[in-house]
């Protein structure tokens, strides 16, 4: 079936939502995405039908208690993961990476190296400095090319060492985009006997996503960068899980996964995190039947969510590609990213961009006086903006289109900027 992108749009309240005469473009994507009419209904449904705390005997905590059982079956089928068993739910990413980097710290020795990324989005960065200040640690840093804004592997060998106990990497980057060969970094950080931690934040929103063929060892994500609500997600190996020490109160079950979610949860939050996955699922049965046979070995759902992955990231390169040449023809912008043709694959629509002279964030106020919506700064990639050296400068702009925005948007994102450009406060 073709991409039909008026059934996809119709599935989000919130696109068909003007202010005034101004529609909304939504290109704020990577910090957060609109939410589908699967996501409302069944977060409503549990606020509803099952508005209660986890484990009893009565109607409410029982229907949550499905629920949750339910999140970890969805996010498994997302993840491609072994069991719902290894699926953890938090607040959001970084908060779940600071919790459970203290069991992982209890592995870990004085002396003992952590790679970190100059790439990453800095909750895969501070948690580890702060682990490593705690514990006297030693942290090694993997560069990337600034030039071709993707890692060198030679580098991680010149990195990786015997005292090398954790790497940790992101799948794909929130500032330039580049989407990282994850599985080759896990399996030499493997073959060195170390760890691996992977932020793939930026990465399920775009791509199929499959953590038993990565070879990683941990998995983060966040529900609202894929279409959910604000709900983190961990993946986690059952073997090294069940190593780790949780830090919670002593009432709380020792059992994993719910060991490491620390007090009452977002229940409605993981109601709606399901809801999104089902939305995929959606997808993948309605219009991705020519990626069925890649994942025949999947169980249905599992198969047309990963089916639909595939068939909205080639929907998603041609908006990457579009976007990228329009920026090109602008004067003075220089796209911080992958922009070649044949290279687009390993990147995710998010594009940055700089304007020699022109402050970042000027241009995104202005963009929002015409109801574009887009970031500007260093979005949290503190790592990657000071290596391009722009973080002084304000950093970038971000454009993020995803699968429900449209050719016409970007169309209109260019008439505007080459309107703002001119008239841009000087940085």
């Amino acid at each position: 079936m073709q991409y039909d992108l008026s059934a996809i749009r119709a599935q989000f309240p919130a696109l068909s939502v003007a202010d005034g005469d101004q529609a909304r473009i939504y290109f704020d994507n990577p910090a957060g995405t609109q939410v589908s009419r699967f996501v409302v209904e069944k977060m409503s449904h549990c606020l509803l039908q099952a508005n209660a705390n986890i484990h009893g005997y009565f109607r409410t905590s029982v229907l949550v208690d499905d629920l949750i059982a339910e999140a970890r079956v969805a996010m498994a089928d997302m993840l491609n993961a072994p069991s719902p068993d290894e699926i953890i739910f938090g607040q959001n990413m970084t908060t779940l990476t600071l919790h459970i980097s203290r069991s992982i710290g209890r592995l870990l020795k004085e002396g003992d190296e952590i790679v970190l990324s100059r790439m990453d989005h800095d909750a895969n960065v501070s948690p580890w400095l702060l682990l490593a200040e705690d514990l006297n640690l030693k942290i090694r840093w993997l560069p990337f090319n600034v030039e071709t804004f993707e890692f060198d592997l030679q580098a991680l060998d010149e990195v990786l060492t015997d005292r090398t106990r954790l790497v940790c990497v992101g799948a794909a980057s929130n500032l330039l985009g580049t989407i990282n060969d994850v599985k080759a970094i896990c399996a030499r950080a493997r073959e060195a006997g170390a760890m691996t931690y992977v932020d793939a934040v930026q990465a399920v929103p775009h791509v199929s996503t499959d953590v038993q063929d990565l070879g990683c060892d941990f998995l983060v994500c966040s529900a609202y960068k894929f279409f959910g609500p604000h709900q983190g997600i961990l993946w986690g190996r059952r073997e090294l899980l069940e190593r780790l020490e949780p830090y919670k109160v002593r009432p709380a079950t020792d059992e994993i996964p719910g060991c490491f979610e620390t007090g009452t949860q977002s229940h409605e939050g993981m109601a709606g995190t399901a809801a999104a996955v089902d939305y995929f699922a959606w997808i993948g049965k309605n219009m991705a039947q020519s990626y069925h046979w890649k994942y025949e070995s999947f169980a249905e759902r599992r198969m047309h969510v990963h089916a639909a992955m595939d068939f909205l990231f080639e929907y998603e390169t041609g908006l990457a590609s579009h976007l990228i040449e329009g920026l090109q023809r602008l004067p003075g912008v220089r796209v911080q990213g992958i922009t070649a043709a044949d290279s687009l694959a390993r990147r995710v629509p998010t594009v940055s961009f700089t304007v020699n002279g022109r402050s970042p964030d000027s241009i995104a106020e202005a963009l929002a006086a015409k109801n574009i919506f887009v970031w500007s700064g260093h979005v949290y990639a503190v790592e990657p903006a000071k290596a391009l050296d722009i973080y002084d400068a304000g950093g970038a702009v971000r454009i993020g289109p995803v699968h429900y925005n449209s050719i016409a948007e970007i169309d209109q994102l260019m008439v505007e900027l080459d309107q703002i450009l001119p008239s841009a406060n000087v940085a």
